[in-house]
């Protein structure tokens, strides 16, 4: 497909602040290449690890000038040769994109791109991807949790976090989450949690050592929560933060499953020693087809039965997309999936 139009993009040409992320009103329109699809973007997602790359700390740089973005909704515009699966019209979200997806337009390799559900709007869309993969990837892929285990998802009111919650309801965990403000922890009990707390509060390490086996109990029908020792699983979006006293939660044998880092911390690792658990992270670009396979067919199950529903939480324009990044890091708490509307 030949094509002379025009869109608009944020593209970054240096790393650093969130100033660098600059709208261009005039970039080509790109042309699908073998197993590619062009998409009119109509939503994109707006992921942590996004401000990393940008700034320029991330292990995983791309070549300048990019544009950001991965998690894009919206409707596909033309195909490429060989694309055997999509036709121009379908509504598709994606797990990556080619070109960007803070932009107007954007190619996707085939293999990357999902139809999007009827019932689905094209904000839920854009909230699917790095969110739900990841998540899953966490709780099932590296954690291995199983039904009737207890797991923490801490900063449970954000994208990740609502997914975990949602995912580790679904397959039979009992569920603790933290947020940071009160709408937030009422975000976190509507998506699965059976216990909320609020991590900007000072006590609350000593309430989830001490309170949540009781309560957790009387909410399950008298079973116990914990076996009385701690949590079999730890969601961790903040470890510079939380992972020493992470290691001082978990049960015997328990896991830590780092998603998210913004600096480094201190443990002492005889904490690990004494009940002989573990620390794993996640990267999502590590997952293999068959592991991608594996989620996407899990997570279409969730779609089907209705427990999948993302939650969207502040929206930007594309022309904000440096507030964003800003409200990213400075916000209080999370409260959904932040994005972009095209």
């Amino acid at each position: 497909m030949a094509t002379s139009k025009l869109m608009r993009a944020i593209r970054v040409s240096e790393f650093g602040a969130p100033s660098v992320l600059k709208l261009c009103t005039d970039l080509p329109v790109p042309n699908p290449g073998e197993k590619q699809v062009l998409i009119r973007v109509h939503a994109c997602g707006i992921n942590p690890v996004e401000t990393y790359i940008r700034s320029g700390s991330y292990a995983r740089k791309p070549s300048l000038p990019y544009t950001p973005g991965s998690d894009i909704s919206g409707v596909v515009e033309a195909v490429g040769d060989g694309v055997c699966l999509l036709q121009t019209g379908d509504r598709v979200f994606t797990t990556g994109t080619v070109t960007g997806g803070y932009a107007e337009f954007t190619l996707a390799s085939e293999d990357t791109v999902h139809k999007l559900p009827d019932y689905l709007d094209y904000k839920q869309g854009a909230a699917i991807g790095v969110p739900y993969f990841t998540a899953y990837r966490a709780l099932v892929q590296k954690a291995h949790a199983k039904a009737g285990e207890t797991v923490l998802i801490h900063g449970a009111s954000g994208g990740v976090g609502i997914a975990a919650c949602q995912i580790a309801r679904a397959f039979g965990l009992k569920v603790l989450g933290t947020a940071g403000t009160s709408e937030g922890m009422q975000l976190v009990f509507s998506n699965g949690a059976h216990l909320a707390f609020n991590h900007k509060e000072k006590d609350y390490l000593d309430k989830i050592k001490e309170d949540f086996s009781e309560k957790l109990s009387e909410l399950l029908n008298g079973s116990n929560a914990t076996s009385g020792q701690g949590v079999n699983v730890i969601i961790e979006m903040l470890s510079n933060v939380n992972l020493s006293n992470d290691l001082q939660l978990l049960d015997f044998g328990g896991r830590v499953i780092i998603v998210g880092s913004r600096g480094p911390i201190e443990i002492y690792p005889r904490d690990t020693m004494m009940k002989e658990t573990s620390i794993i992270g996640v990267a999502l670009y590590n997952a293999t087809n068959k592991e991608t396979s594996e989620c996407a067919t899990a997570l279409f199950a969730g779609m089907e039965t209705g427990w999948l529903k993302p939650v969207i939480g502040p929206e930007y324009t594309l022309d904000k997309a440096a507030q964003a990044h800003e409200d990213i890091i400075n916000s209080p708490g999370a409260s959904g999936k932040m994005i972009l509307i095209i």
